[in-house]
């Protein structure tokens, strides 16, 4: 039995602050064979200042694209579906147990990350201004344990807005509980701490982008706000520029879209820093700039244990018409218990994802390096780490405490190991 669905596709244009309609996307489902097909709107293509959704898959042309991978969506679609916490929040809302991919892409917040948007008039609605300020961090806070809590009481007044307000921003942001807060600085993602974390995650996290930017890399900016005894993570959006006639909306694709893979354990094999620099090279406006960026955070998680840097946590972005490497973010500690190997979730090397200096010095040429400038940079950003994680962790307010459960993950003795067999 074959079942037909389609949608509107929107898009902010550069410079602009309002959608415009720039295609249509339609998802079939042929007896459990999906196929998505995309075509961009005639009235579209002959606009001056037209961009295309992605420098990968949907090239501006006249052309109907098809795609079976993904479940039938294609990358820049998939990344502006809501991610696992997203997902939740709607399943809650909605009562679904098991929504369909295309029910996450209709249901999915009105200010999703990047420039898109989807609806199924064939004119884009006007923008809805949902953004809660940041005295409504306690509330969110609230509404956000009954979710991870799976509490059923639902008598809390204005939790429905409450629900709402959750799933803004939510699609490329990983499984931790947030929404999106407003100060007079713009738009930031409020990241809150889980009643079964082992630590503060939120005072960590802002530590450890603390700690990137000491090490010279480009991570995006945060501080800690504390409501109700709770510590909440702001992260300023940098998918959004705050001006007079409302917020401009910039294109915005994971490295999952640029590696043309999924986020499941079977995509695994196609995750690797080597092929993301390879894409970088083609799609970059400076690609030597932003491939000595991504080989600098590669030597940082490596050096920090950040483990869960799987492609839905690297991006690129479009802030007008070209392409660069988007800050970094989602950056967390693992302190696992062996001292002698780490593995990345993406291959790091030419011998996999080994996080030592061997693998990682492997493969410097892939991101247009020498051999001593990718060492020199390897032991700057390693020395970095291990003399400065303590000081920056305590200057983000993280306890003595949480320090002690969290310092495995700097001192990994297996980084300077030579074989990576």
């Amino acid at each position: 039995m074959t079942s037909e669905r389609e949608c509107f596709v929107y898009i902010v244009l550069p410079e602009a602050t309002e959608f415009v309609t720039a295609g249509r996307f339609r998802w079939i489902d042929e007896g459990g064979r999906r196929v998505g097909r995309f075509v961009y709107g005639r009235s579209y293509r002959a606009r001056d200042d037209a961009v295309p959704l992605d420098p990968i898959e949907l090239r501006l042309s006249g052309q109907v694209y098809e795609t079976v991978r993904m479940d039938g969506f294609f990358g820049a679609i998939r990344d502006s579906m809501p991610d696992f916490w997203g997902r939740r929040v709607i399943e809650r809302r909605a009562g679904l147990a098991e929504p369909a991919g295309f029910d996450y892409l209709m249901q999915g917040p009105d200010d999703r990350a990047g420039a898109l948007g989807f609806g199924l008039g064939v004119q884009p609605p006007g923008p809805r201004r949902l953004f809660n300020s940041t005295l409504d961090l306690e509330h969110l806070q609230r509404a956000a344990d009954a979710i991870t809590d799976d509490n059923p009481d639902r008598t809390e007044p204005a939790r429905d807005r409450i629900e709402e307000l959750l799933l803004l921003g939510t699609s490329m942001g990983g499984a931790r509980p947030k929404a999106v807060v407003e100060d007079g600085d713009g738009l930031w993602i409020a990241k809150f701490g889980r009643h079964d974390d082992r630590w503060n995650h939120p005072r960590v996290e802002h530590g450890m982008l603390a700690l990137a930017r000491a090490c010279g890399l480009d991570a995006a900016r945060s501080r800690i706000e504390t409501v109700g005894g709770r510590d909440a993570l702001l992260v300023r959006r940098f998918d959004r520029d705050r001006t007079d006639a409302g917020y401009r909306r910039h294109r915005m694709v994971s490295a999952l879209t640029l590696l043309r893979t999924g986020d499941s354990f079977r995509d695994r094999d196609d995750w690797s820093y080597l092929l993301l620099a390879d894409e970088i090279r083609r799609t970059s406006a400076r690609p030597k700039e932003d491939l000595r960026e991504l080989f600098g955070r590669i030597c940082f998680n490596a050096a920090s244990s950040n483990t869960d840097d799987h492609p839905r946590n690297h991006a690129m972005l479009a802030k007008g018409r070209q392409w660069r490497l988007s800050p970094a973010f989602d950056l967390t500690p693992s302190p696992a218990v062996a001292q002698a190997r780490r593995d990345l979730a993406m291959a790091c090397g030419r011998f996999g994802r080994h996080a030592n200096r061997t693998n990682l010095l492997s493969g410097h040429g892939r991101f247009l390096l020498e051999g001593a400038e990718a060492e020199t940079m390897f032991e700057r950003i390693a020395d970095t780490v291990r003399n400065r994680w303590h000081a920056e962790m305590r200057r983000a307010g993280t306890s003595e405490r949480d320090c002690r459960m969290i310092a495995p993950a700097f001192l990994y003795d297996g980084l300077f190991h030579e074989n990576s067999d």
